[in-house]
């Protein structure tokens, strides 16, 4: 049976669509689906029995075919998949029950496909996500990393803030886009310009990440793919976009660069004691050439990187999920 690739994700996914028309080119069998459209637009049926693994297929309800052979599925590029789409009609606590069973048994029998190469593995991606693990993962490893602060304790914040040499940034634990009723906030890495500010009763709400300000030459994003590291330099020419260059996409530039090699080896071990395949690195490189870790994001973006520079990540992606590079 030829191994086929399976991709997860929504189907306005750009970044997705460069690696399935890359595996299309190979002439790779391939299925994109999205999990939303289970159960209502896909179907699936698996056995499993004593000293056998599971077998089974998804169904497209729409044209009543088989989708894909689960025992076929060779590779599943895990990129970004949205929530179930259950029937009309359920009631509050029908729906809790029916969304907890279609993650463990949709998604579970999915994720019990062991002989299929995972880009990236979904539980090593949800660990992934803490920046804390990022943060301690990288210091083990030997990469530069801020001073950084977590606290929910106001007096702790201040002082610590009082001790730092230079400026300090909050950035946001769980990513930039937050809903707000019905509208969607854009939280983007912002200086404390007054530290009296962290002594506000409502920073004990919750946990804040604070990190000494790094001095920028410039930014990058490293693109790491197995062994891989294609790397490139973002360079901003406003002070807004020098503060978080995702604020100001409009006043940015490019260039490929290559990485010290002892700073992409320590990339490449990140993301393998991360059990990532696939990741998107920020850094930052001070004037003094120094270059400091921020975070990796296990389905980051790279599409825009392609049309500016043209790094070949598709390739190196299509290449891990058919066994022709190392993971």
């Amino acid at each position: 049976m030829t191994s086929s690739v399976l991709i997860l994700t929504d189907e306005t996914d750009i970044t997705a669509g460069r690696v399935a028309a890359e595996l299309a080119v190979r002439g790779v069998p391939l299925v994109r689906v999205d999990p939303a459209d289970f159960p209502t637009r896909l179907s699936m049926s698996a056995q499993i029995a004593t000293g056998a693994t599971w077998s089974g297929a998804l169904t497209d309800l729409a044209e009543g075919r088989t989708a894909i052979d689960l025992a076929a599925v060779g590779a599943v590029y895990y990129r970004r998949p949205t929530q179930f789409r259950l029937p009309d009609g359920m009631n509050r606590a029908e729906q809790a029950f029916a969304y907890g069973e279609a993650r463990r048994g949709f998604g579970g029998v999915l994720g019990a496909l062991d002989s299929a190469r995972w880009v990236n593995d979904r539980v090593a991606a949800a660990r992934a996500e803490y920046k804390p693990l990022q943060l301690a993962t990288a210091s083990r490893l030997g990469l530069t990393i801020p001073h950084t602060l977590i606290t929910s304790e106001p007096d702790r914040a201040y002082q610590w803030a009082k001790q730092q040499d230079g400026p300090i940034i909050y950035k946001p634990l769980s990513g930039i886009w937050h809903a707000d009723d019905d509208k969607v906030r854009v939280i983007y890495t912002n200086a404390v310009d007054d530290l009296g500010s962290l002594l506000a009763p409502s920073l004990g709400y919750t946990a804040h990440l604070f990190q000494q300000q790094v001095p920028k030459d410039h930014e990058a994003r490293a693109i790491v793919v197995g062994q891989r590291v294609f790397a490139v330099a973002i360079d901003a020419a406003t002070a807004r976009g020098l503060g978080d260059w995702r604020s100001d996409y409009d006043h940015l530039s490019y260039r490929v660069i290559t990485l010290p090699e002892d700073v992409a080896d320590k990339l490449v071990a990140l993301h393998r004691d991360l059990g990532l395949v696939f990741g998107a690195v920020d850094l930052i490189r001070r004037p003094d050439g120094q270059w400091v870790f921020l975070e990796t994001n296990q389905s980051g973006e790279w599409d825009w990187l392609i049309s500016e520079t043209g790094i070949p990540v598709a390739e190196a992606l299509a290449d891990v999920l058919t066994a022709k590079a190392p993971a």
